[in-house]
């Protein structure tokens, strides 16, 4: 798949002589959409329109159609991946199979997120270990994978100014923090976490106000009442974005109280994603700071 700096540069090899344009030609086939099978049609052209690749809902997909959709939008070729490719909302067992077919794929367990990195990022080592034990299953043995933990596994170096802070209520909400923290950190920009910092003891989100005063954008996830984003609103100038969760009590309605009470937030400057929507966030996220640095560049230039 060809972003626009790759595309570029393929026209000024052709240009050059450097590439014949039958080989350019057999790159471009498949510039703008892929088929892929019977159940897939990627979108090789949603990153140069909108800046972010396309990206694989894991949940309802099996991991061989995961394993295919990876490949085509990652041109893996030889084991190696052109560029970035992640799937969402993968579970353990669906990552271990696709793992067996792509060495080269990263499981974050916490965020449930699978991802191929580009030849330049890849480490060294998986980032799924097997232990010496096996699990036998009928004639078979299976090795056991025990992932590590999200904290050392490979991540790209971040290529955009400015900080992302992402705040969790409650210990609960890691999993949607965690979506949306490696999945802005996926994209190459930098993120700041700031883990269990509810407003039933709001003093610990007071003692991290060095976190807030050093963001660009803050991601405010939280359930039960969903009070938190109205707090941190109100003490950050930047863009807020809240994040509702599915965690609490029968009255919370799978999420829906923390929903409504973040859009009917009194603080001002604050938007409001879909229920567990850690994903959404970043990618918002992710275009403010982007949008930021356009507007900055247009600056310099006028100037």
């Amino acid at each position: 798949m060809l972003d626009a700096t790759a595309l570029q540069t393929l026209l000024d090899a052709v240009s050059k002589g450097e590439v014949e344009p039958e080989v350019a030609l057999e790159k471009l086939k498949n510039l703008d959409q892929e088929a892929v099978g019977d159940f897939a049609r990627v979108d090789h052209h949603r990153g140069l329109r909108t800046g972010f690749p396309e990206v694989i809902w894991g949940h309802d997909k099996t991991p061989e159609q995961i394993i295919e959709i990876m490949k085509a939008l990652g041109q893996v070729e030889d084991g190696h991946c052109q560029r970035m490719v992640m799937a969402t909302r993968v579970t353990q067992e669906k990552a271990f199979r696709i793992q067996l077919k792509l060495k080269q794929a990263q499981y974050y367990p916490t965020a449930r997120i699978c991802a191929l990195l580009p030849v330049e990022a890849a480490p060294e080592k998986s980032a799924a270990k097997a232990t010496k034990g096996t699990k036998a299953r009928g004639r078979k043995a299976k090795a056991v994978v025990e992932p590590e933990a999200d904290g050392p596994l490979p991540m790209p170096a971040p290529k955009y100014e400015g900080a992302i802070a992402i705040l969790t209520a409650g210990t609960a909400d890691l999993p949607v923090a965690e979506e949306a923290a490696i999945t802005a950190e996926l994209c190459g920009f930098r993120v700041n976490r700031l883990w269990d910092v509810g407003v039933a003891g709001v003093h610990r989100l007071l003692s991290n106000r060095d976190v807030l005063d050093n963001s660009d954008v803050v991601i405010v996830v939280a359930g039960m009442e969903g009070a938190l984003p109205s707090v941190v609103g109100g003490l950050v100038d930047c863009p807020v974005i809240a994040v509702p969760t599915s965690i609490g009590y029968g009255a919370s309605f799978g999420g829906l109280a923390a929903l409504l009470g973040m859009l009917n937030s009194c603080a001002a400057g604050l938007g409001v994603v879909n229920i567990d929507n850690g994903f959404g966030s970043a990618i918002l996220a992710g275009q403010i700071l982007r949008t930021a640095a356009r507007l900055g560049q247009r600056h310099q230039a006028k100037n």
